[in-house]
């Protein structure tokens, strides 16, 4: 089953895998909506990421998923290229996997054996693996709605701005008046076999106001949780320094905001 292709064509093309047919669902147009509900925003498998781009709504919710989609590839790999697929790819690099873990985003599937639901933070199981079954497709992506103190922010770090991410960080935090953190989600992509969530740094913030000082012991506490790999994008030192770099960033954007 593909959904954009964006992703199979490559390696399609690189000999990786030979299957014996592919099943297109684009033309399938139940399959393509963004639909704002009471406790979910949803998020159809077709729906493409340059259709999640232009929503307003989703600009203004989910900051975070909003700049991550707007650095995926081109205008062109967006109009072709879904959610879902992003998902289902499992790149450790995926630039909408971070900002959907800090979200707490969860997967329906639907297969041979009924349909179930997965949080997304179970559904990654290493580079290119995903908890998907024989037969099982991913039918929706479920986002909770965003509490309105609830801020964001994404940053990607890569050779060039259409390339996969050397690191990429997420983060939502939610802040009450005196920039206390009641709850925080952090996470950080392409530092891993799997996108994460950074769960000893959260602890950390967590109950404090954000500060320069809080910001800078976060940091310091990232060493140990992330095993970043050295491949033909970069090396497992650069990735270790610049995923503090990346998530100093982030949470100093929504300090700042």
């Amino acid at each position: 089953m593909l959904a954009g292709g964006t992703d199979i064509f490559v390696v399609l093309r690189q000999g990786s895998i030979s299957p014996n047919y592919l099943v297109s669902l684009e033309k399938i147009p139940e399959l393509a909506y963004i639909d704002f509900e009471d406790k979910f925003l949803r998020i159809g498998p077709t729906t493409t990421l340059r259709e999640i781009e232009r929503n307003k709504e989703i600009q203004e919710e989910y900051k975070a998923l909003f700049e991550a989609v707007r650095q995926v590839g081109s205008v062109q790999v967006r109009s072709m290229a879904t959610l879902a697929g992003n998902i289902c790819n499992a790149s450790p690099a995926a630039d909408t996997a971070t900002p959907l873990l800090v979200f707490d985003a969860q997967v329906s599937v639907l297969g041979p054996n009924g349909e179930r639901t997965i949080l997304l933070s179970d559904f990654f199981k290493g580079p290119k693996k995903n908890e998907l079954k024989s037969g099982e497709i991913v039918t929706e992506v479920q986002i909770p709605r965003a509490d309105k103190n609830l801020k964001s922010a994404f940053i990607k770090i890569s050779r060039v701005s259409q390339d996969l991410s050397k690191v990429n960080a997420a983060a939502a935090l939610k802040l009450d008046s005196r920039k206390v953190c009641s709850e925080a989600r952090l996470a950080l992509g392409a530092v891993a076999p799997v996108p994460l969530r950074i769960n000893k740094c959260e602890a950390l913030v967590t109950g404090k106001s954000l500060s320069g000082g809080l910001i800078e012991e976060v940091i310091e506490a990232l060493s140990g949780q992330i095993s970043p790999i050295t491949d033909l994008r970069s090396t497992s030192e650069y990735r270790n320094e610049i995923s503090k770099v990346a998530l100093k960033r982030v949470l100093s954007q929504i300090m700042e905001e």
